[in-house]
This record gives structure tokens, C-alpha cells and sequence, in this order.
């Protein structure tokens, strides 16, 4: 049985592929590094989600505004599944600047995980950059991110 108090219906059965709880944070705050590691910057956007069966998959999906102040530099975004990068050694997006001044752009990851586990999961945010100073949520734009359990 899925939870009410997630999201779910409380029905015992599902066909696969059905979306059985979703949970979601935002975060307007800017963050800032200088780390060529990825790092978290005190970043809250972090969720949890438990999944009901160790079959189900779930889907995770990031927006958020990235970029780099400084000309021929990148920041890179990616997002951890507890300490477990997802994405690549220079994450899921790359944010290049190529002017002068401070450059910034849409950062979009999604990725269905299989995680095998009825384990809480912490997904979580994380950037870094190749050198000068990174940013997420610039201007205090809006980053979010969101996990759906999906009927494996």
C-alpha cells in the first residue's frame, strides 16, 4: 500500500510504468564555488523518497539557472543519488563561458535511476567548476528538483 501522506493513493497494485509518489523542493537562493570538486555549497536542493518495491525506478529532474564569471571557464552540474555521482566526471550540463563578464544559462538533468532498494534515497544537487567562480540559482532565480516512483 502507497501512502497518502506522499502522494499516493493508498491502492495496493499498480501496471508498471504508473507514477506512484512524487515529492519536490525549490531553492531561490544563490550558490556560489570555486571548488574544481563537486560540491553541495549548502545547496537545498536535496530530496528523499523512499521507494515502495526494490523494482521501482525513479525518475529525477533538475532545472536550475547555472553559469561562471569568469571568460574560458565552465561550471558543471550533475546530482548525487546519496554519494553516488549520476551523472559523468564533469556531471550531466555544462555551462561555458566564452565572453567577458558574468554568463549564465538553463541547466536541465533528468535521469531514471534503479536504485534496488525500499531505502530512504537522498538526491541531491551538486556543482563545480573548471576555475574562476561558479553560481546556481543566480539573481534568485528558481531551481528545483523533483523525484517520481515509478511502477517497475
Amino acid at each position: 500500500t502507497l501512502a497518502t501522506g506522499n502522494g499516493g493513493t493508498g491502492a495496493t497494485s499498480f501496471a508498471p510504468g504508473k507514477v506512484l509518489q512524487t515529492v519536490q523542493t525549490n531553492d531561490v537562493t544563490e550558490r556560489t564555488t570555486t571548488s574544481t570538486s563537486f560540491v553541495t555549497a549548502s545547496n537545498s536542493l536535496s530530496i528523499n523518497i523512499t521507494p515502495s518495491s526494490s523494482s521501482n525506478k525513479v525518475f529525477i529532474f533538475v532545472s536550475l539557472a547555472a553559469g561562471n564569471n569568469t571568460s574560458g571557464q565552465h561550471v558543471y552540474t550533475t546530482f548525487y543519488r546519496n554519494s553516488t555521482n549520476m551523472g559523468t566526471a564533469n556531471g550531466f550540463v555544462t555551462t561555458y563561458q566564452g565572453g567577458t563578464g558574468e554568463h549564465y544559462g538553463g541547466a536541465t538533468m533528468g535521469q531514471l535511476d534503479s536504485p534496488n532498494t525500499t531505502s530512504q534515497i537522498t538526491y541531491q544537487v551538486y556543482f563545480r567548476v573548471s576555475g574562476g567562480t561558479g553560481k546556481i540559482n543566480s539573481s534568485a532565480t528558481q531551481g528545483i528538483i523533483q523525484a517520481w516512483e515509478i511502477k517497475g
